[in-house]
């Protein structure tokens, strides 16, 4: 694969996260907040509402301090990076037929008493 089209890849991939990440913030506009003394005593519901509803945001003396997503939602926006894309793109390049020459200098191991 040419560097040019990986770029271009790269750069589609990039866009589509930030679709995800705008959508996130879309989505974050219908939430319920809820005050952390209600959240902790009605958990389960909070859980139920991030599944089906959207973000619940959780208040601490009345600063929003987190969001409570479903696993589905956290796993849109994290997207699916890994180091393979990185591995490929080195693959790719033209300049990957370079070979570097590193010297290699000795030094000398000190014994050390135990």
């Amino acid at each position: 694969m040419s560097g040019r089209v990986r770029f271009f890849e790269e750069a589609a991939e990039e866009i589509e996260h930030e679709r995800r990440v705008e959508s996130i913030l879309v989505s974050m506009t219908r939430t319920r907040t809820w005050a952390l003394q209600d959240a902790k005593a009605r958990f389960s519901e909070v859980v139920r509402k991030a599944k089906s509803e959207g973000p619940q945001r959780i208040t601490v003396h009345g600063r929003e301090e987190v969001v409570l997503i479903s696993i589905d939602e956290y796993r849109r926006v994290k997207g699916d990076r890994s180091g393979a894309a990185l591995v490929e793109l080195l693959n790719d390049s033209p300049l990957g037929e370079i070979k570097i020459e590193r010297p290699r200098t000795r030094i000398r191991v000190r014994r050390l008493k135990l």
